[in-house]
């Protein structure tokens, strides 16, 4: 983060703070069905029950999605030809982010993109070296990267209305946590570069960087949002800014903290928190203007959590009832 970095103005984040909360899904090429063989992921993706999706959504109440683009394996339910050409396969015929995204912009709900590099640990061995994770020169591999993130960005304009940007340890040292692996580094990581890219064709689009469970270190001033990964309720917003300037925001797993329903022929687990915890935690957020995101379980069909799903749409209409009740 840096004196090198030129002067950002962040976006306007109060839409996202009038938000209550959203419902995230990682919905992934590990992701698992509830019963039976799994599908590959073109037959998962064809397949995929977007009808039953938005149900699902509008059951919650949820005031937005946060939709997994990619995670441990480096493959897209959309198509996109700067990834097929460096390496083929890793792409679908079927758009399901630009479907989910229209479905939902008649609802009035806005879709925010969860995106990993996926360079993590030898994870995806053959997108790392595809990518050149590993190859000098290691401008080279930053180049692709902005290049993926800049072509989405245009492509969906308005459509998408945030990043959340996972795993930037694995390319950036100076953090809390360290996974950097690549032998072609270290990288003079464009974090300018890579926000600037992922505003490509919706300057207001919002952008966040994740430094790791409740760390709020800055990868760069270049970021909007605080990423807010939490794997508990025990610490809620104390107003709606960080001390670093960027706006509150939470997200942790409603129900299992393992984030991929990857298990094949088991059920979805119950809820982690009863109503009057989640409650609780929730009109904090709300008073804080500080918009919490749930991570709900999800199969390979699009089938959710019930559960989970019924538990938000309790909480989203005693909140309801909260801000309707007159006050003396």
């Amino acid at each position: 983060m840096g004196g090198n970095e030129p002067m950002y103005t962040r976006a306007n984040t109060d839409w996202f703070a009038r938000c209550r909360y959203g419902l995230a899904v990682h919905w992934t090429a590990q992701t698992a069905p509830l019963r039976g063989a799994a599908l590959g992921f073109q037959d998962a993706v064809a397949q995929f029950d977007m009808s039953a999706f938005i149900d699902g959504v509008l059951a919650s109440g949820a005031d937005y999605v946060l939709f997994t683009v990619t995670h441990a394996l480096h493959m897209l339910p959309c198509p996109h030809p700067v990834v097929d050409s460096i390496l083929p396969g890793r792409t679908s015929k079927r758009d399901l982010i630009a479907e989910l995204a229209l479905r939902l912009n008649t609802y009035g709900k806005r879709l925010l993109l969860y995106y990993n590099h996926s360079c993590n640990n030898g994870e995806d061995p053959e997108w790392e070296d595809a990518l050149g994770y590993h190859t000098p020169p290691a401008g080279q591999f930053m180049d692709r990267l902005v290049e993926i993130i800049e072509w989405m960005g245009e492509f969906y304009g308005s459509l998408v209305s945030a990043w959340w940007f996972d795993s930037a340890y694995s390319l950036d040292p100076r953090g809390p946590h360290n996974s950097f692996t690549s032998t072609a580094g270290p990288f003079d990581v464009p974090w300018a570069a890579i926000t600037a890219a992922a505003k490509a064709g919706e300057h207001k689009r919002l952008v966040t960087y994740n430094a790791g469970v409740n760390e709020t270190f800055l990868y760069t001033e270049h970021q909007d949002y605080w990423a807010g990964e939490m794997v508990d309720l025990d610490h809620p917003p104390q107003q709606r800014y960080l001390s670093n300037g960027l706006q509150w925001h939470g997200w942790t797993c409603l129900e299992d903290r393992r984030w991929v329903h990857s298990q094949a022929d088991t059920d979805f687990s119950p809820p982690l928190y009863t109503d009057e915890e989640l409650l609780a935690f929730l009109r904090l957020c709300v008073q804080h203007q500080a918009p919490m995101t749930f991570n709900v379980s999800i199969a390979q069909d699009g089938t959710m959590a019930e559960r989970s799903i019924a538990q938000l749409g309790r909480i989203g209409e005693a909140l309801r009832r909260t801000a309707d009740r007159p006050t003396s």
